[in-house]
């Protein structure tokens, strides 16, 4: 009579470790859905921030760049040049980046006039706070390390969701893969709850997987990783728990932000126009970020910031005489680079444009449903405390699971270490705490006499 009782105390070990994941997971997966959609729309949303600057009257001569990064910085007292955006139209402000006491400014200038037209802290962008609320909480190291444990657990709560949802029994498609609307409300949530789980699981792991990178944690454990096994080659061009690990290597958007810009050598007059005469013809994906030599002698760099990583490339040129020294595109970066630069790519819906877009969002939108749901059903079944599935029993753990768990938490490295946490205190709270290990499902509350 044992073996039938297995696969029912399986099921309720899962169903506890699921419903455990969703209640620390749901506030973070709502959080970062809603500010992962706004960031989804980051070229369309920062084109409409930018249309004051972008068509300006074109009477006159246009200005010469080295009059116009003098404009930027008499607009920033004490300031150094760190970038100029190559400007893409001749009718729009040109944007320079100066730098002062180590925190970037964007300061807008009339290509012709001269006139400041604008000067704005990079950091206080709606999009980098965005990118901050996202990514950090605005919390820092602190925040980042939240977001990816967050992350890790998303990944059991979806995991261990599938399992659940598995037809055991069950003919047809009906809440399995769309829902059943004339059951009721308890069946309608289940189902929508299940079904969005299943159509929106695929899509929300890639999220989660290509959103690592980012994290403090996962992101220094790579770097720690290849250096150990000898695959790092140069800077990577994402940014680790919000700050740049080697911000002046770094080409594109990141090299520029959290305070990381470093002095500059003094700019020759006419080197950065001849820069400039130099790369337009090479085609380089815009925007494009020209930076001045960090030492006397030393190239200008001209750096694609193209949303979709895999157009990036970088060239570095002599100013004094406009050669080109050396030009690097992205598949002569490592393959390890080139992977996580596609999976970037797509995380940012940049990979193949507004289809990239369209389906992040309802990858986002469907995660909400998801947590939303989830919450519903809770409330609707909680009777004892914070209304967790009993436990049953210590369930057992066959060589596969225990090898799945083992490579997971290698992968997931605070996956591990939050899991033997969970562990240690679901031991010491239902061997020694009674009331807190009733309220959370560890004991059957007992029934009055």
């Amino acid at each position: 009579m044992a073996n039938p009782a297995r696969p029912q105390l399986s099921y309720n070990a899962v169903w506890r470790w699921h419903f455990y994941a969703g209640v620390f997971c749901v506030p973070f997966v709502i959080w970062l859905a809603l500010t992962g959609t706004i960031y989804l729309w980051k070229p369309q949303i920062e084109a409409w921030l930018d249309q004051p600057y972008s068509h300006l009257p074109t009477t006159g001569p246009t200005a010469s760049p080295d009059a116009q990064v003098a404009a930027a910085l008499r607009a920033v007292r004490g300031s150094t040049l760190h970038k100029y955006v190559l400007p893409e139209q001749p009718d729009e402000a040109v944007r320079i980046l100066v730098t002062k006491d180590r925190q970037d400014q964007r300061v807008y200038v009339d290509p012709r006039s001269l006139a400041v037209l604008s000067v704005v802290s990079e950091e206080q962008r709606p999009m980098r706070l965005i990118f901050h609320l996202h990514g950090e909480l605005l919390a820092g190291a602190f925040g980042s390390y939240m977001v990816e444990i967050a992350a890790c657990w998303t990944i059991v709560m979806l995991l261990t969701g599938l399992y659940l949802w598995w037809p055991r029994g069950r003919s047809g498609l009906a809440g399995v893969l769309y829902p059943r609307l004339a059951g009721g409300r308890r069946v309608f949530w289940r189902d929508l709850h299940a079904v969005s789980g299943i159509w929106v699981s695929l899509f929300a792991l890639a999220l989660i997987l290509t959103g690592l990178p980012w994290a403090k944690g996962w992101g220094n454990y790579l770097t720690e990783i290849r250096q150990l096994t000898g695959t790092a080659r140069g800077p990577v061009d994402w940014t680790i728990g919000g700050k740049p690990p080697q911000a002046e290597a770094m080409s594109g958007d990141h090299a520029e932000h959290g305070g990381m810009a470093m002095p500059r050598a003094p700019i020759a007059a006419g080197e950065l126009a001849r820069v400039i005469a130099t790369v337009r013809p090479l085609a380089v994906a815009p925007p494009v970020l020209i930076s001045p030599p960090m030492r006397p002698g030393a190239p200008w760099t001209a750096a694609s910031d193209a949303a979709n990583r895999p157009l990036r490339s970088t060239v570095k040129i002599d100013g004094r005489t406009g050669t080109v020294i050396s030009r690097e595109g992205f598949a002569q970066r490592h393959w390890i680079d080139q992977t996580i630069g596609y999976g970037v790519a797509g995380h940012e819906g940049a990979l193949f444009g507004l289809a990239n877009q369209l389906l992040g969002t309802v990858t986002a939108l469907l995660l909400v449903v998801l947590a939303v749901s989830g919450v519903v059903m809770w409330w609707r079944r909680r009777h004892v405390g914070l209304g967790a599935p009993i436990a049953l029993s210590r369930p057992r753990l066959g060589a596969g699971l225990a090898i799945a768990i083992l490579a997971l938490a290698l992968y997931l490295p605070l996956f591990g270490l939050t899991l033997v946490a969970v562990l240690v205190a679901e031991s010491v709270v239902g061997r020694w705490m009674p009331g807190p290990a009733i309220w959370l499902g560890l004991r059957a509350s007992l029934a009055p006499r």
